[in-house]
């Protein structure tokens, strides 16, 4: 059988995440708890075998990649088509201040409207498109093996869609934490989910700093 797993991480924690501010395709880099996150996955996946790590360029996702490697020796690959969604007019703004100004393009953001885009951004089904297209292409180069795949929340949560049959428009029941571990199967009938949300490798830390 055709078969390729794959390990998917979202970076690490921005100041952006923080601000609740849109990031979209912006190159924002880690602030110093993304990069101590991006660390500590790395130690986590220090003994996994890898045949390859490919990551969005931009700056987050790439910081944390680097880290992997560091840990893996395996060097990452970049690939635009693992950034996170387009969004356009939105990007560098809150969550308050796109609702105040757009009103009703903010009522179409939160209802998950399918074919709605920020204007100059992606439509949620462009993105379920780019993001589906990318990970079956790379997945496909490596038959048999293991990759990792770094990139963002927006693309996260297509993988986790497109693994488990939700629609576009599903509320979202479930976590896309900043560097946790995700396990997913490729094949060439699509993708299904192995696990996912796993930051036990950021708790155990957190708990052991607490006691020293």
């Amino acid at each position: 059988m055709q078969v390729t797993r794959i390990i998917a991480i979202r970076h690490g924690e921005t100041a952006w995440n923080v601000d609740k501010r849109i990031q979209g395709q912006l190159d924002i880099g880690l602030n110093d708890v993304g990069q101590w996150q991006a660390a500590q996955v790395a130690q986590a996946l220090g003994d996994e075998e890898v045949d390859a790590i490919y990551a969005s360029d931009l700056l987050r996702a790439w910081q944390t990649a680097q880290a992997i490697a560091e840990v893996t020796g395996c060097h990452p690959s970049p690939h635009v088509g693992l950034r996170e969604r387009g969004f356009g007019q939105f990007e560098g703004l809150t969550y308050a201040e796109i609702e105040a100004s757009w009103p009703d393009m903010s009522r179409q953001w939160r209802q998950r409207e399918p074919l709605w885009a920020p204007p100059g951004g992606e439509s949620l089904v462009a993105l379920r498109e780019r993001v589906l297209a990318t990970v079956s292409g790379l997945a496909a180069q490596h038959i048999g093996g293991q990759i990792i795949v770094v990139a963002h929340g927006g693309v996260m949560d297509m993988l986790y869609r497109l693994a488990t049959g939700q629609g576009l428009q599903a509320p979202r029941a479930w976590e896309l934490g900043n560097a946790a571990i995700n396990r997913l199967l490729w094949t060439p009938d699509g993708l299904t989910l192995v696990g996912w949300a796993d930051t036990s490798h950021l708790d155990q830390a957190v708990r052991d700093e607490s006691i020293s």
